[in-house]
């Protein structure tokens, strides 16, 4: 389901910022609002979307949120204004912003918790497939229709429908009994009381539903999304040093081989060591993308940074989820989930409204503050991430 889906996203991802902009006639700020904007979307709803999932059916949920996905492509598919492609955006990540946190406590339901980074890193590879397929169907397709982009936002609109058929196929464990599920709120036992961060004996309502480290690790990430804005917009830049559309979208081609190629490694390799370290690696692959973007002025070099920045995706999306999910109480995947990507998706919400009204003619200056700023987290990670590692209790509950 999700390599067909992002087959259908990614097939569009790397020419929209050139329709809104060479085709539709919207400025480079508009490109930064419109997916900061569907990131924003996403954000509430996988709040809301993460604490369902924990309560009801996530198969339904995950149906759902693919169903709005498809129907969003479809919108940007019949778009003849720029405002139009950002409903469609909006109603597409609003799909995800649905099935995300469903999706990603599922993954868990019946996994080996010391496996997590492998089982993440498993469903980004997957993912991410998708994204090699997509633009390079998106390329032969615009070789056959001499460069036009629309015919691409119409035919991404079939993987995308075939995804959704496919959630049909989706198996889940019942749901628990009422009363399993308001034993999450109950007293817990100490051991429980220890992995949620509550002192022995607080009362109900103080003791915080997600543990301390965990709040801790998610604020620090949302601060880091602040400064990690769409890659729509490392894509205009691209295309601003002067490569053709057919240029920007084999780079990204080959930023997707990177990150679906190391993110199986790197989901593995956070369940052997700290996954703060795997993440802080990810984090100088970000700096050396965004500063390499900001200071080349030869397109050529568009391709080796790239690659590397797929280092960056591959080490920090799947070993994230994982590094949430193992602080994260059995009972509370879907809400730790949910809080996560819904924060960070604000962040990036941001980030994109910022960068894009920061842009000007180049975009160097967003560019190049965001990579600073990468490069001093991965430092700070290494030197304190231990404090957000997992502990020995918790690590004990989940075997």
């Amino acid at each position: 389901m999700s390599f067909l889906q992002d087959t259908a996203s990614e097939l569009l991802y790397p020419v929209l910022p050139i329709f809104l902009t060479a085709v539709l006639g919207a400025p480079a700020a508009v490109v930064g609002a419109v997916e900061g904007a569907a990131e924003g979307a996403a954000s509430l709803t996988k709040i809301v979307a993460g604490r369902l999932a924990d309560r009801s059916s996530k198969r339904r949920l995950i149906g759902l949120g693919y169903g709005l996905a498809a129907f969003g492509k479809l919108i940007i598919a019949l778009a003849s204004a720029w405002p139009v492609v950002l409903a469609g955006r909006c109603v597409d990540r609003l799909g995800k912003g649905i099935r995300g946190a469903p999706r990603d406590a599922l993954l868990t339901e019946a996994a080996d918790p010391v496996s997590r980074g492998r089982i993440f890193g498993f469903h980004r590879m997957a993912d991410t497939a998708g994204a090699v397929v997509g633009p390079a169907i998106g390329l032969g397709l615009l070789a056959l229709f001499g460069g036009q982009i629309q015919p691409l936002l119409a035919i991404a609109v079939v993987p995308a429908v075939l995804s959704v058929l496919l959630v049909a196929v989706v198996r889940e464990k019942r749901a628990a009994p009422a009363a399993v599920v308001r034993s999450a709120t109950a007293p817990p036992s100490d051991a429980t009381r220890t992995t949620a961060g509550a002192p022995p004996g607080a009362p109900a309502r103080l003791r915080p539903a997600l543990p301390r480290r965990l709040r801790i690790l998610i604020a620090v990430l949302t601060v880091f999304s602040l400064v990690n804005f769409p890659d729509a917009l490392l894509l205009l830049r691209a295309h601003e040093l002067g490569l053709p559309t057919e240029g920007v979208v084999a780079a990204y081609i080959l930023f997707n081989i990177a990150y679906a190629a190391l993110s199986y490694p790197a989901g593995a390799l956070s369940d052997r060591i700290p996954r703060h370290l795997v993440f802080a690696a990810g984090l100088v692959f970000f700096a050396a993308g965004y500063l390499g973007l900001g200071l080349i002025d030869d397109p050529a070099w568009v391709f080796p940074i790239l690659l590397a920045y797929g280092g960056f995706a591959a080490c920090t999306d799947g070993v994230g989820k994982a590094w949430v999910s193992s602080l994260a109480p059995e009972a509370l995947q879907g809400r730790a989930q949910g809080l996560f990507q819904g924060l960070t998706g604000g962040g990036i919400l941001t980030a994109g409204l910022w960068a894009g009204l920061a842009w000007g003619d180049a975009g160097q200056v967003p560019l190049l503050v965001s990579g600073v700023a990468g490069l001093v987290l991965a430092i700070a990670l290494v030197v304190a991430g231990r404090r957000l590692a997992v502990t020995a209790i918790q690590r004990s509950n989940q075997s």
